[in-house]
């Protein structure tokens, strides 16, 4: 009798979506891959000037904007060559969101922080990066690429926890609403500020013309909690209410604290 081999190579039984997988992180955790040509001229390029290329220009332009014609115009070569280093467009997007997810530089600012001003200190860098690379709000995450860097960001954010009566579910269950938390309230500004490019309409404008609306609604629906609102109500610092949102998402965490641990 003869046995067939059978392949351990994930690539073999899932498909180009698999595949395009491993290329990914092959590339992130750095190694060849099968799929990555090892003949040719010496390359003239490195992978990392090219991930930075691709992560100014979505900076500048957006995710729709990137392609790897437009990369390899930023870098002054033919597209062909960067086909080299980066097998295509999904592969270099996982290399860009692992790049700009960069684990805490100087460590000394974290040391001796309650868990607490550790969260908050997360939730304020998750928000600076929403908010500074707006295209990652534009890729779906809900099965992200870890690479070197968000898995040592994830280490970190663990670290915050370690000590506390929390199983490994709730641990991550935590980050992961913090996460959803701040990046919901980056989507929301990024699409408050895209609104009036895209529309053509400013904001005076916009709500200039549904005041007399919102006034006779109002007026004649008896909507008198709506009524009875401040005139600032709607006109908080989106980081601030973010920060508010955080601060009480962490309340309830130190209530669930107080409750677990034994009385003295």
């Amino acid at each position: 009798m003869t046995t067939k081999h059978r392949s351990t190579d994930p690539a073999d039984h899932g498909g180009e979506g698999l595949t395009r997988l491993v290329r990914s992180l092959d590339l992130l955790w750095g190694r060849t891959g099968r799929h990555r040509p090892a003949r040719g001229p010496k390359p003239g390029l490195t992978l990392a000037q090219i991930v930075a290329a691709a992560v100014d220009l979505a900076d500048r332009e957006g995710l729709a904007a990137l392609s790897m014609r437009r990369v390899a115009t930023e870098l002054g070569v033919g597209t062909m060559s960067l086909y080299r280093y980066v097998p295509g467009k999904d592969e270099l997007i996982a290399l860009m969101c692992d790049q700009v997810a960069l684990p805490p530089g100087d460590l000394e600012q974290w040391r001796g922080k309650s868990w607490r001003e550790t969260l908050e200190l997360i939730t304020e860098a998750s928000w600076e990066l929403y908010t500074t690379h707006t295209w990652l709000l534009q890729v779906n995450q809900a099965r992200p690429v870890l690479g070197p860097n968000s898995m040592a960001n994830l280490d970190f954010a663990l670290g915050a926890l370690e000590d506390l009566p929390f199983t490994g579910q709730e641990k991550m269950t935590i980050l992961i609403a913090l996460d959803n938390l701040v990046m919901g309230a980056a989507r929301s500004v990024v699409l408050y500020q895209q609104a009036a490019q895209q529309s053509g309409v400013s904001d005076e404008e916009f709500w200039r013309t549904q005041e007399p609306y919102i006034v006779r609604g109002m007026e004649e629906g008896g909507l008198a909690r709506l009524a009875a609102l401040p005139d600032d109500a709607f006109a908080a610092d989106p980081a601030e209410s973010t920060r508010f949102a955080v601060r009480a998402l962490l309340d309830g965490l130190q209530r669930l604290l107080d409750e677990r641990r034994p009385s003295p």
